[in-house]
């Protein structure tokens, strides 16, 4: 059952304990981080941003995605340690169509605060969101270099469903392995044996 989500999302901060011992808080991308967000985006190194699907670099990209928040359709999540955004997932859905069903998720962390625990509290929370908006499933995808990311998402229960050989191309054109893992959501009431 769906439910108000930018009314869910105006209530929403979490504060995450971190491995380190520091906390984090999560909330919903606002408008006004988009200098934040770009800064995320401008200190990954440069041989991983070759494996984003968008020109992360370009400030015209992000103001876009600042300034034109659809949560209904691409829920974002940050991370921040001290008001710097150290991290941020989505949650994509299609609202019609065949796949309406099926959620995407994509996840990316600051290189200095990696192996603390914050990207599986922002899958974590992406997940919750999908359940409540009634998604059947999840999917993500990667490529074959990242097999820290796909161990990370294994462990939260997603499994491969596809691996295609020299499939996509990065931005500099170069071929690399296609891997889409998922995740079949279970509901609250499945959760709690309730309802069949």
């Amino acid at each position: 059952m769906a439910y108000n989500i930018e009314l869910e999302l105006q209530k929403f901060s979490k504060a995450v304990p971190l491995r380190d011992g520091k906390t984090a808080t999560l909330r919903p991308l606002h408008a006004a981080d988009e200098k934040g967000l770009h800064q995320l985006f401008l200190d990954i190194p440069e041989p991983e941003r070759m494996f984003i699907k968008h020109r992360v670099t370009d400030l015209k990209v992000i103001h876009d995605w600042c300034q034109q928040i659809d949560y209904g359709r691409n829920l974002p999540l940050v991370g921040l340690l001290g008001g710097k955004i150290i991290g941020a997932a989505t949650l994509h859905q299609q609202l019609g169509g065949w796949k309406r069903h099926i959620g995407r998720v994509s996840v990316l962390v600051h290189p200095e605060f990696r192996g603390r625990g914050l990207a599986r509290a922002l899958i974590a929370e992406i997940l919750g969101f999908a359940r409540s908006e009634g998604l059947e499933k999840v999917e993500a995808e990667f490529i074959g270099e990242q097999a820290t990311a796909m161990h990370m998402f294994a462990m939260l229960g997603f499994s491969q469903l596809l691996r295609l050989e020299d499939y996509v191309k990065d931005m500099q054109a170069i071929s690399h392995d296609y891997i889409l893992m998922g995740l079949e959501l279970k509901t609250n009431e499945e959760y709690a044996g309730v309802g069949g």
